[in-house]
């Protein structure tokens, strides 16, 4: 009997850059749903790839001296080290400069012409090269730029073809609003009322001001533009429109696609509108999830606070890593990354955790049956509870799994870890082991925590494929126990189990000394990389003189009263895209105020965090809702960033 195909699709990554451990969520996520759905027996397709083309990189090739393809092939060998030592198991590496790739493309761009859904026009407007994307004037933010990453954009005016939008947009509404296509579903809300509702604009989806692309195969001069480049990858590594690969029909449509919150438009309207247009069946999920930040802000080359993914995997292992990340971030929220969250996770859950379960339990087994258990035993009613919680947990596991949700995955897992640990406070082994008497109900006990182990670390091998193997060496369990046929079941190991004493798993680490040695690591990288960065890179504008507004004395400052606030609730203002609604515990009862930042944040980004407060502002009225105050907010290269404040400052605070 053939397996049933399961195909999964990271974003192709654009190699601007030395990967960081920001790149590693949706790789790591998409690496643990393959290896689960390979256990479940799936015939598992696992694509990740390099989105390689684009003006920036051929910027960045020129500014190295090197063609672009020398660029992005010394930056790809760095992805895919880096994919090997997270251990990532793809089964597909796409290039976009694979020669079958391009063959594709072009047919691909012809095919939409001959349908009439492509047309040569002629663009004029905003460009923002960094995000390689157009903007209309009505698209750009509040300080006139790009609406994505929030630098300068500069006017382009060029002969281009289009790809039309429009005839799909109700069709694409109908795949947001009322299907399941895409997690969570406050995103699916947010793109319709975003970029649907207001009209949807034809795409540019062809250049000729650069030349590093696929060339358009009946119009000399124009390359093919980002996106249906990019796009068409999830289809082309299946060999669609090329003879490299036969895969097509067999996993076509993609069982998940899983892309970070700031493409997702690119993946929710414009590739659906692709495939409607070429008739092809739709991904059968997409799911979006958030950033990995650091304080509130986005991982990136350009602000300096990236991590390398490498130092932490030589401090700590790549399990440890792999299984951090997973563990923070719930599907669609951002996830803050600091060394003192992550050192903590790895203490209180691996070290002290699952890794003192598994020394404490062999250490036992040893100390007390010379590392083999008798046969004889002695069950209790207590036992029996232990065991449903053990036998239940691959359901749980399951059913979050299909959601696509790894951080309750993860959760529910260490649940049944936590009452493993219980179960050893509950039935005392230690005491048993001190009669002989005893000894069958302490061999009943060790068999049962040994049990519980094999069942946890086969639910936990996707997520961290290397440590496991080593916990099965410890508990006596072989490759055929540690199965997902076996992961609900109980009495699998044999009785007369032996152990093997190895070493700690997850030594336990000391904080303080940690974080300060991890802090002058970040903080000289930090320094090296801002010193190698252009003023472009790093979002600076020219310089330009920095003009202030008239002087004031203490006596009007002392007019200002700001207060230490948190956010308990946000929601977007009904009828505006640039109002977000504050519900803000202020210390003194409570208030409402209105803050035109909703280009700039969710409401999820917000929810928990304190701010400064104007708290003395006089109200006013914003479409119709009433503000009683102002947030402390600074106008940066980047866009607006709000002005967080310190968790352990209480609200109501007085900031002078």
């Amino acid at each position: 009997m053939s397996k049933k195909p399961f195909y999964i699709t990271t974003p192709i990554y654009y190699p601007s850059g030395n990967p960081h451990i920001g790149h590693c969520y949706t790789t790591v996520a998409c690496d643990s749903i393959a290896r689960y759905r390979r256990m479940q027996g799936y015939d598992v397709m696992f694509l990740t790839g390099t989105d390689e083309h684009g003006l920036k990189i051929e910027q960045k090739a020129a500014e190295q001296g090197v063609t672009p393809k020398e660029y992005v092939d010394v930056i790809v060998d760095k992805f895919k080290s880096l994919w090997k030592y997270m251990n990532i198991s793809y089964d597909r590496y796409i290039r976009t400069t694979d020669d079958y790739h391009v063959e594709s493309v072009q047919k691909i761009f012809k095919t939409l012409y001959d349908k009439g859904y492509i047309y040569k026009g002629e663009y004029s407007g905003k460009y923002c090269t960094p995000c390689e994307s157009f903007w209309t004037d009505s698209q750009l933010d509040e300080n006139g730029c790009c609406p994505e990453c929030h630098r300068p954009v500069t006017f382009a005016k060029e002969e281009a073809y289009f790809f039309k939008m429009s005839p799909f947009a109700e069709r694409i509404e109908k795949l947001l609003t009322e299907t399941d296509y895409l997690q969570p579903k406050t995103r699916a809300t947010e793109l319709v009322n975003n970029f649907i509702k207001p009209g949807l604009e034809d795409l540019c989806v062809s250049r000729t001001t650069f030349k590093w692309g696929i060339p358009v195969t009946f119009d000399e001069g124009h390359v093919v533009y980002v996106w249906i480049d990019a796009l068409s990858n999830y289809i082309t590594a299946m060999g669609y429109e090329n003879s490299a690969y036969n895969d097509f029909e067999k996993y076509w449509p993609a069982d998940v696609h899983m892309v970070a919150k700031d493409i997702m438009r690119f993946h929710a309207i414009i590739w659906p509108a692709m495939l409607m247009a070429l008739e092809l069946p739709l991904p059968k999920h997409l799911a979006i999830h958030g950033w990995i930040t650091m304080n509130g802000e986005k991982m990136s080359k350009s602000l300096g606070n990236v991590v390398d993914p490498f130092v932490l995997g030589e401090r700590y292992g790549c399990d440890a890593i792999r299984y951090h990340i997973l563990r923070e971030m719930a599907l669609g929220a951002d996830s803050s990354f600091s060394n003192e969250i992550m050192i903590n996770r790895i203490n209180s859950d691996l070290a002290n955790g699952f890794g003192n379960l598994v020394s404490r339990t062999v250490a036992m087994a040893d100390k007390y049956f010379g590392g083999t258990l008798p046969e004889e035993r002695l069950e209790a009613d207590i036992d029996k509870d232990f065991i449903s919680v053990v036998t239940a947990l691959r359901s749980e596991v399951d059913k979050y799994m299909d959601e696509t949700k790894l951080k309750s995955v993860l959760e529910e897992i260490f649940k049944v870890v936590d009452r493993a640990n219980k179960y050893i406070d509950e039935t005392e082994p230690w005491k048993l082991g001190k009669n002989e008497a005893d000894k069958p109900r302490l061999a009943s006990v060790l068999y049962n925590l040994l049990e519980a182990i094999r069942v946890i670390s086969t639910l936990l091998s996707p997520f961290m494929p290397t440590t496991m193997p080593k916990v099965w060496e410890q508990i006596g369990a072989s490759a055929e126990d540690a199965t997902y046929d076996n992961a609900d079941k109980f009495g699998v190991l044999p009785k007369n189990v032996t152990v093997h004493k190895g070493e700690i798993l997850f030594p336990r680490i000391d904080v303080d000394k940690e974080i300060d040695e991890l802090n002058a690591i970040l903080q000289k990288n930090m320094e090296e990389a801002q010193s190698k960065l252009s003023a472009e890179e790093k979002g600076e504008a020219p310089a330009e003189p920095i003009e202030l507004a008239p002087e004031i004395t203490i006596d009007d400052f002392a007019k200002v009263e700001i207060r230490v606030a948190k956010v308990i609730a946000c929601e977007k203002v009904k009828k505006s895209d640039k109002l977000l609604c504050l519900q803000l515990d202020d210390g003194m009862g409570g208030r409402q105020v209105v803050s035109g930042i909703a280009q700039y944040y969710t409401p999820e980004d917000l929810i928990g965090k304190k701010i400064q407060l104007i708290a003395n502002l006089k109200p006013v009225k914003l479409r119709g809702v009433e503000s009683n105050g102002m947030i402390c907010a600074a106008d940066t290269p980047d866009g607006v960033k709000v002005i967080f404040v310190d968790d352990s400052i209480p609200v109501g605070s007085k900031i002078r």
